[in-house]
Formats: structure tokens, sequence, C-alpha cells
């Protein structure tokens, strides 16, 4: 049958004139954020805000028009109404950190925001569960970023994809298998407003309906046709977040399946996201006016970015490949999340070549070049193309998510730097966060307001004003946190209820729904992403023990656990079907609650009510976690492995270690040292501790530990101390270095090219050809080791170069594993091309020491002497 001629057009609520501003704020989602204006909105239909996924958009596109007739007739709303509009409105108003920081009384703020263009790209963003396009933890941290990005007022803009089913949603069968199911996302029934186009041109629309315009659509080359894409954009507070849509008449129906699914498909399909994401998502910045300045990749899955922001500058200033390289080198940061090289996109180079054959003769490279971006070792045409590796070599700055992780990367690169020792590799960390206003309890919202002032929301990192958790009364405290873990109870056990309801189980059964849980006990969760290296059934490897511990008639415990195993990870789905088959067992049925369709609404009620997070991954696998920290500004408190941000959280006081950071080759006995090590902790210290009350019936060392995890986590492990560090160490540098780079006609960026080709060109030649040491061996702390190195240039001159010292402590392997090295200085003569250099070596320190004469590239516009990976050791 032919498809029938349906024309469409979009209905918006009707809200009478004085109501409108309801409008206003539903489309900013700063409102998920701000405790009055998600009070607003309960208050028109709390039962039904409930059920639309706490969504406004939705609340207003089905309340009927008596409602509206009542509530503009109600004072006491409208009152709130207008306080919650004018608190926005100061909110986007104001001035912000940004512009106390960095502006100056002779720029305007658009000036200023015009000079650090900067552009976050993820192919997740986890803002809020109404709008799901996001996964897990990736996505929630990219939302969280945006978040933190607004509150400071960083001129900063999100990109990524507008997916039309997103992430499955999870259900389980009677046997306890995952199942998925992929709902479509109602568009208009979103907080999304369209980018329209006149004429061809970009118009930002200010509601989400614009009449009279198209929408603003973006090409994308692929082999033999365009795909366009439309843009979207969702108002995040103050930053826009622009999210690209292939499923439109434009586009065939393979095409329009691109934005399909979050994840989904094979390697075929997510090379075409991607090339979506990074290509699409650039030219719809320029198509808006907004081409960035710094872009910072959320992972290596927009790393084809890098790509058509050098086409760009090659078609815009007529310049070749590597001097547009340099530029865009020079103006983009990158973060990796994965500790694991399997966690990483790799293509085949057959595919590569499909999808990219039509697009490199822009480039102006060969297809070997192209793909050499992609390789560890370019040479090597049988390695695939790896997103990461083009991310690592087309960025100023990269860095891992936690100190852990950053040390796991630069073991798991080092092969792109192999004559590097592993602790240079330029791979830094920039430690994740929360975005405490987020993820915190109403309930706990306002006891800091009352304790700590009102300062704490603006001063997240502040440690003075933290430390005023101390003057929260323990009772008061402990009275809030009971009742959140009320709530929590009460949660779970409508939706264990409806779970039943839905795989058909017996009335008995769902009856007993009703008595799960106890409001009062010792109450832990273990709720994430279920890979296999997380454990999730850790826990259970004892189960005799764990009954004992859980079903302690006056000392009870009661765990839940949720989670989303990807589609095909058949043994993380092996895990879930575990648990929920121990919880059936009648000792656990009680104790032991599998919460389903984990998303951001489970996680706020799970994180707001626990009284112990469990984590306990195989380290260094977890790249960093932020749901502990989470835990912790709402009075919950740590149990995990030291992995990720638990090595830099756990201080002896705030918490719980499970070991001491050991890793092991012989998983099988990993698992029962460690299972056996959660048992002792719960037995020995976690049980008792909590269950021990005075005779007020506080459980005051209990308050003493939380207390003690807030004033220690909550200023260091949020979001806007992370983003205040991205802007420090990546952004400022990075769009100041793509300035200078980028001056004029981009000659720097040509010069610095001209100079690297004639680098790699002379580098074989160098060489040092002697190394002479003065001073008497042992020698005294306090003394000084002169050396002398005399170093054949080759082609090269000594500015183009730096000679160090390299020395340190030596290890039992003869390495010397924490190096310092110190700069040598040439006398200004040369004997033919080689070069006389000194350098002296303080003796700070007794032992066993070494040193070595090495030869690093130099150059004024290098982002550092370690990037184009070329050393010559003496």
């Amino acid at each position: 049958m032919a498809a029938r001629p349906i024309r469409t057009y979009t209905v918006l609520p009707h809200l009478p004139g004085r109501l409108k501003a309801l409008q206003h704020l539903a489309y900013n989602v700063w409102w998920c954020w701000n405790h009055e204006a998600i009070s607003l909105f309960r208050r028109i239909d709390d039962e039904r805000f409930e059920a639309c996924d706490n969504s406004p958009v939705k609340l207003l596109s089905g309340i009927k028009q008596e409602r509206l007739e009542e509530l503009q007739n109600d004072d006491g709303f409208l009152v709130h109404m207008d306080r919650v509009v004018e608190s926005l409105d100061n909110y986007l108003t104001s001035k912000n950190w940004f512009q106390e920081t960095y502006g100056d009384e002779n720029i305007t703020p658009e000036e200023l925001a015009n000079r650090y263009r900067l552009a976050y790209f993820s192919a997740e963003f986890g803002i809020h569960e109404s709008i799901p396009v996001y996964s897990g933890g990736l996505g929630v941290l990219a939302g969280d970023h945006l978040k933190a990005a607004s509150d400071l007022g960083i001129p900063l803009v999100g990109v990524g994809l507008m997916y039309r089913e997103g992430y499955f949603r999870q259900y389980l069968t009677v046997d306890g298998w995952q199942q998925e199911r992929y709902p479509e996302n109602d568009f208009f029934n979103l907080p999304l407003i369209p980018e329209m186009s006149i004429d061809g041109r970009a118009s930002a629309a200010t509601s989400p309906l614009a009449l009279g315009q198209k929408p603003l659509l973006v090409s994308v080359p692929f082999p033999g046709r365009d795909v366009w894409a439309r843009v979207w954009r969702i108002q995040v507070g103050r930053v826009p977040l622009y999210l690209l849509d292939t499923n439109i008449p434009q586009n065939n129906l393979e095409d329009r399946q691109i934005t399909g699914r979050l994840y989904g498909g094979d390697n075929d399909m997510r090379i075409r996201q991607e090339m979506v994401l990074g290509i699409g998502g650039i030219r719809a910045l320029r198509a808006l006016g907004k081409m960035p300045t710094v872009c910072h990749m959320n992972e290596g899955h927009s790393a084809f970015s890098t790509l058509e922001r050098i086409r760009i500058l090659m078609e815009e200033h007529k310049i070749e490949f590597a001097a547009a390289r340099e530029a865009v080198i020079a103006g983009t940061c990158f973060t990796t999340h994965t500790p694991v090289p399997a966690g990483n996109d790799m293509f085949a180079p057959q595919l590569v070549e499909h999808y990219f054959g039509g697009y490199l003769p822009q480039l102006r490279i060969d297809m070997q070049e192209f793909l050499g971006l992609g390789r560890q070792n370019p040479r090597d045409p049988n390695e695939p193309f790896c997103m990461t590796v083009l991310a690592l070599r087309l960025s100023n700055t990269s860095n891992g998510v936690s100190k852990l992780h950053g040390s796991v990367s630069r073991k798991m690169w080092k092969a792109i730097w192999p004559e590097l020792p592993e602790v240079e590799i330029p791979i830094t960390s920039i430690t994740n966060g929360v975005h405490t206003r987020s993820w915190l309890a109403p309930e706990m919202w306002q006891l800091y307001d009352r304790y700590l002032g009102v300062q704490w929301e603006d001063k997240p990192t502040d440690y003075s004003i933290w430390k005023r958790v101390d003057n929260i009364p323990n009772a008061e405290l402990w009275r809030t946190h009971e009742r959140r873990r009320e709530r929590l109870v009460a949660f779970a056990r409508v939706r264990l209820r409806d779970q039943l309801q839905r795989r058909g189980a017996p009335p008995a059964e769902i009856a007993r729904a009703e008595e799960v849980l106890d409001p009062e006990a010792l109450t832990l969760s273990f709720a994430r992403r279920f890979a296999t290296y997380k454990r999730g059934t850790l826990l259970f490897r004892n189960l005799d023990r764990l009954a004992a511990i859980i079903n302690n008639k006056d000392r009870p415990v009661q765990i839940l656990f949720a989670g989303k195993a990807h589609p095909r990870d058949h043994g993380g789905k092996e895990l879930i079907a575990e648990i929920i088959h121990v919880s059936r067992r009648p000792e656990f049925r009680r104790r032991i609650v599998f919460i389903e369709d984990y998303d951001i609404n489970v996680a706020r009620y799970l994180v707001q009510g626990v009284d112990v997070w469990l984590n306990n991954p195989r380290r260094p696998l977890e790249a960093s976690g932020t749901s502990g920290m989470k835990v912790c500004c709402n009075g919950g408190i740590n149990m995990s492995i030291l992995d990720g941000w638990w090595c830099e959280g756990y201080a002896g006081d705030n918490g719980w270690a499970i070991g001491a950071g050991e890793e092991y080759t012989d998983l099988a006995y990993q698992d029962e040292v460690e299972s056996r090590a959660i048992y002792d902790l719960l037995e020995e210290e976690i049980v008792p501790l909590f269950y021990n009350r005075s005779s007020d019936g506080l459980p005051r060392g209990w308050i003493k530990m939380m207390k003690r995890a807030m004033a220690t986590v909550c200023p260091v492990f949020n979001t806007n101390r992370m983003v205040q560090e991205y802007l420090e160490r990546c952004y400022v540098p990075s769009a100041e270095r793509f300035e200078k780079l980028a001056a004029g006609n981009l000659e720097r960026a040509a010069a610095l090219a001209r100079w690297r080709r004639n680098l790699e060109r002379d580098w074989s030649r160098i060489r040092v050809e002697t190394v002479e040491a003065k001073g008497a061996d042992p020698m005294e702390v306090g003394g000084h080791l002169e050396v002398q190195a005399r170093v054949n240039l080759g082609n090269l001159k000594p500015d183009d170069v730096q000679v160090q010292l390299f020395h340190g402590a030596v290890d039992n392997q003869g390495e010397i594993p924490d190096p310092g090295t110190i700069l040598m200085s040439h006398n200004g003569a040369a004997q033919g091309s080689s070069w006389l250099f000194h350098g002296t070596i303080p003796c700070r320190s007794s032992g066993h020491q070494g040193f070595a004469v090495r030869v690093l590239p130099h150059h004024a516009d290098l982002a550092n002497t370690f990037e184009p990976g070329l050393v010559c050791w003496g």
C-alpha cells in the first residue's frame, strides 16, 4: 500500500494568559534542580506529575480546562508561580562566577563569551528521567556537566543526538531474565525547542513552535548521498543543548534509523551515529553561528568532529591539512572514561574506507595517513581504527576521570608514545563530580539552608561552609534521614507490586509486596550497570552467612538492587537473574528487592534514602563512579573497593574500604577474599555502629560518620569543582593556544606544521655521543652531581630541542618510577652539528639514585614536549 500523504501540525496546551509563564518554566529544565519549581508543578496535579515521569511538559499537555481555571483563580498558586519565574529570570540575568572571574570592566559579557566559545560533545545526556536520551553514568555525568556550567555561567553549549527510542526500558520475566522494550519518545511532549531557519539562515526559536519558519537542517556526507539531520534544542539553564535527529522525510528509511537507539545496532550503525554526532554536530554549530573555539569530547564517540573542524579551516583559509590540524589540536580537549581496551570503539579499516572514501579528498590526505590517525601504530595495516586513538592524537589535553584511572589510561595507551616512560604519557586526570542540587533531597536542602547558610548553593566547593555540618543537631539530621528511608521503602514496595502485576504473579504474592523491607532497618543498596566486572552478586558468595546477617531479629539488614545489563551482555543478565532467584528464597524474600528499569528517578530515591552504598568492582576497572558521591550529600555512607573516585574520597573515618587496594590475577581467589571482607565489615563494624543507640535512641557514632562523609566528600566531588578544573586546566589554555595559532591566516599553525615535518624527517639523526658525570660515588645529601653531555643534533638547532637530565630514585627493577627532570644548557659553541650541554643534579635524598640524558622536541607553540612522542635517550 502506498504511503498516505499525511500532513502534520502541532497542538500546544492552551494556557490562560495568567498561566503562560508555566510554559516558559517547563521549557527550561532549570526546574529539575530547583525544588521550588518542582513543588510548583506538583501542586498542579501531584499524581499525574508522577505518572508522566515528573515531566512538566507532559503534565501541561493533559491538564483539564477546569483545573486551569481553578489555578488562575488560586492566589496562593499564582504567588508561588511568580516567585519561581522571578527566581529563573534572576538566575539567567544575574552576574555569574565566570563573569566575575574572567571578565573585567573593559569587556562586555557578550565579548567575554565570544572569547571562550566552548562546545561539549557527548553521545548521551542524562538531564532528567523525562528526557530519555541516556543509558547510565556517562550520560548522567554529561547532564551534570551542563548544569554546573550553567550555574557557573560558562559560555558552553552541548551537542548530542536526539534518539527516537533512546536506551531500552527494562523488565524481567518470571525467571528473572532481563527483557528490553523500546518505546518511542514523543518529541512534542518533551522540552524540545526546534531550531529554525529563514531563507537558509538559522533563527533561534523562543518557543516549541515557530510559525512561518522551516526546521534547521544540516547535511552529513555519506557514500553516494547526504544524510540530513534536524536540530533541536533543550535549554539547560543558561546552557543550550543541541540534539540532532535524522528521523525526517529527507532521508531514506535506513538513514532515518541512525538516531533510533542509543548504543543500538552493529559497528556499521555505530560509525554512522558517530559521523552524525561529530561531523553533523560541528555543521549544526556552524549553521547556528556558534562555531566553537574549543571542543570537549566526552569519550571518543564524537572524535570525527576534529576532522570536520580541520576541513572547515582548510576551506576557509586555503591551507593544507597539517596546518589546520595544528590549530584544531590546540582547541580540542578529550576525556576518556573507559579503563579496558574492549570498551573503546574500533572499526575495521574497510568500514572506515567505505564511509570516508568520499570525504578524504576534502582533507587532501590519503587513506593510509587517515587510518594512521586512529592507530596506535600508524604503520600497522592490520590494526583497526580506534576512536579513542583518534581523539588522543587530535587533542590539546587528554584526561581520565580519577587519579587511578589516569594511571590506568597512561598504561593502556602508552604504545602511542612508545619512547616515553609511562608516568610521562600526556594523559592527566580530572576526577568526576556530581551536581549536588540535582541529587539532594528537599529535606536535606532545607537542613543545609538552615545550618550551613544559603551560600552553600553558590559555593559548593567551600570547605569552610561544609565544616558547618557539625552544627546540624544530631536528632534533626537523623529524623530527616529516617524520613528519606521511609520514602524509599514505600517507593520500593510500590515498584515491586507493579513489577509483580506485570509478570502476572498470583494475588497472594502481590499482596506480600506490602510487607517487604522494614523502614527502620539498616538499608544497603547496590545500583549500577550490570557489567560482570562490577560483581553484582559478590554479596551472595556465602548465602548462609548473609542470611545470618540480614535476618538478625534485633539488628536486621536489607538490600536494594537495581541496574540494567547491556542487551548483548549475557553475563550481566545472568547476574540479575541470580539476584531474582536468591530474593525469592524464604529467608531473603522480605530483605532483598530488585527494582526494575533503573533510571534517574530510581537512582534519586536510592541515593536519598539508603544508609550504605555498596560498590565492589574489580580494581582497577571502575574509571570513577559517581553514585557514591550522590549518597554522601544525602547522609548515606559508602562501603567500596578502593577503586575509581573512592581511592581519593576515602579518609578512614568517612566510610568503609573493602580491602586495601589490592589487585589480583586469580579472580576466584579475589572474589573469596573480598566477599569475606564485606561480611566482616558488616558483622564487626557496620551493623554494630548502626544499631548502637544512646539513651535518646540516636546512633551517635553513625551520625558522626554521616557528618564526616558530608564534610569531606561534598566540597570536593561536585561538578562545580570538576567544571572549574576543566575550565582552568583544559578550556582556557586550549582557547588561548587556539587563538594564538589561528591568528592572521593561521600563520603560526602553518609554521608549527612545517617545523613538525622537519622534526620528524631529521629526528633519527640525533644521538647522544658522550655523557660524563663529575662527582664522588657515593655522594652526600646536599651535594651536586655535575653532568655534561655531547649531543649531535644533525640538521636541528638547540632551540628545536630540550636536553634533559632524567633522574630520581632507582627501584629494584632498575627503573625510575617517580622521575624529576632538569633542563641542560649549552655553551653556545658547536663542533659541526655537535653541541655540549651541562646540567647539575642536586642530591636531596639518600639511597640508590640514577639519571639518564635525553633529548625531547621543543617549540614555543607545542602543547607540551611529550606530544610528538619523540625521545632520544643517551
